[in-house]
């Protein structure tokens, strides 16, 4: 009888230990804005004063600011392949700027984001500048995302480009040109519409939207509701549009229920192509710009937004990179991460804030081509004897015409970034100890992938 009665009370009791269980958490939704040729300090919560940017700048209140965030090379073809596939560029072959005529892009051995993601049921899209291949076969829709809107390579590779001639501009839609040489002063707002469709379709299950923004790449073009608003000219009100347009996407998450379930991440290909002048972006006191392995070049600004989970007003001094975004997404996803070696490392603990977080990595490394030209290990910067293009002592362009670059030579060069932000001054003979340690380092990443400068493979 004693049991009979025990037995009826667990049964009875079932139904209340099952209802008091949480439900599962749902995936988190991700969603990655990629800026091109932005600069460092070209938004209000990174110091400029000209460019309003509210949105970006409320963003970064309410998550956290990485103030030492690196794209793996300072160019749009290399940098997108390092994002994409957690590895540096030159692990996949993607070098440079790929252009019209290009017979290749990113392979299919090396796995996307949204390949990784999808295969966890993610609704995956792109909408804006794709820049890893245009033939059929390289189009995002082959690479794991269920829908493309954009261009599939740079704006500027189009008729009227003012040194080379190209082919139409293409605006694709999945696979289909369905327009050539779009009206660009109209495309930051077709893809934040496209953008807001997506999220609105997908709301109820988890999903990854990309968002490479075509500006502010010149040639430049805003639409009418932003020219003439800035203080700074036409590039000041092309970065205030590209401000509104996270602002509409993280609206349309508030206005869904959603916000809590989104990773809004935002950040730039590369530094500012600094040769443009007043239609070029600010380094802020980074030396140089695009196309360099300086600071001006390769680091971006980067924020991160994820209520609930990421703390508010946050600043993150601890380097980290886009190739260390693919295992993040994996670790936070629960997504199996791809077969074979991947570069970048998960940096959950630093981008949730965590107290007493650290780096996954001992040294972060910058290539130019296949040029392995620095190293960067905590404070300490490394440069390799190198020549690179620089606008020091010469005038850049203006109104869109191109300056003219000269070349410098870099040799063994040292630099403490902690205290001289501008790598102004060579440390390199006072410190030999920490030169010897990161050639070590640089030696060791040569034996892996290479050094075309040392004749290493």
């Amino acid at each position: 009888m004693l049991r009979l009665f025990m037995t009826l009370a667990c049964l009875i009791a079932l139904p209340t230990l099952a209802t008091s269980q949480e439900p599962a958490k749902r995936k988190p939704n991700i969603i990655v804005v990629y800026a091109d040729d932005l600069g460092y300090g070209d938004l209000g919560c990174f110091g400029n004063k000209k460019i309003k940017t509210p949105n970006l700048d409320k963003m970064a209140k309410q998550g956290i600011r990485f103030t030492s965030f690196y794209v793996a090379q300072a160019v749009c073809s290399a940098s997108r392949a390092a994002l994409m596939t957690g590895k540096y560029s030159n692990r996949t072959g993607i070098l440079g700027a790929l252009g019209p005529n290009a017979k290749h892009g990113l392979a299919r051995e090396h796995t996307t984001i949204a390949e990784m993601l999808k295969l966890l049921g993610y609704r995956t899209g792109i909408i804006g500048k794709w820049h890893l291949g245009h033939l059929a076969e390289y189009l995002p829709t082959r690479r794991g995302f269920d829908e493309y809107y954009g261009l599939p390579y740079s704006n500027d590779m189009w008729p009227k480009h003012p040194t080379a001639k190209f082919p139409d501009l293409p605006l694709i839609d999945g696979e289909k040109i369905i327009a050539k040489n779009p009206d660009q002063s109209k495309l930051t707002t077709e893809y934040t519409e496209r953008a807001v469709q997506f999220i609105k379709k997908n709301k109820d299950h988890p999903f990854f939207l990309y968002l490479p923004q075509t500006m502010p790449h010149v040639p430049l073009f805003v639409s009418e509701r932003f020219k003439g608003k800035s203080e700074a000219g036409l590039y000041g009100d092309v970065i205030m549009e590209i401000d509104w347009s996270v602002g509409e996407i993280l609206r349309t998450l508030k206005d869904l229920g959603i916000d809590d379930d989104t990773l809004v991440i935002f950040t730039s290909d590369n530094g500012p192509w600094l040769s443009y002048g007043n239609h070029g972006g600010s380094a802020w006191l980074l030396r140089e710009g695009k196309g360099t392995t300086w600071e001006g070049g390769v680091r971006v600004p980067f924020i991160a937004r994820w209520p609930g989970r990421i703390p508010a007003d946050r600043t993150q001094p601890i380097p980290a990179m886009t190739i260390d975004l693919l295992p993040t997404f994996s670790k936070l996803t629960g997504a199996k991460l791809p077969d074979g070696k991947l570069d970048g490392k998960d940096i959950t603990p630093l981008l949730m804030g965590e107290a007493g977080a650290k780096s996954p990595h001992e040294a972060y490394f910058f290539y130019w081509n296949n040029e392995l030209h620095g190293v960067r290990s905590g404070p300490w910067k490394l440069y390799f004897p190198h020549t690179y293009r620089t606008l020091e002592g010469s005038r850049p362009g203006a109104d869109g015409k191109p300056g003219l670059y000269k070349e410098l030579k870099c040799g063994l060069e040292l630099y403490n970034l902690d205290n001289d932000l501008s790598e102004r001054t060579d440390v390199a003979a006072r410190n030999p100890e920490v030169v010897r340690r990161l050639q070590v380092m640089a030696d060791r990443m040569r034996d892996d992938l290479g050094d075309t400068l040392t004749r290493k493979k």
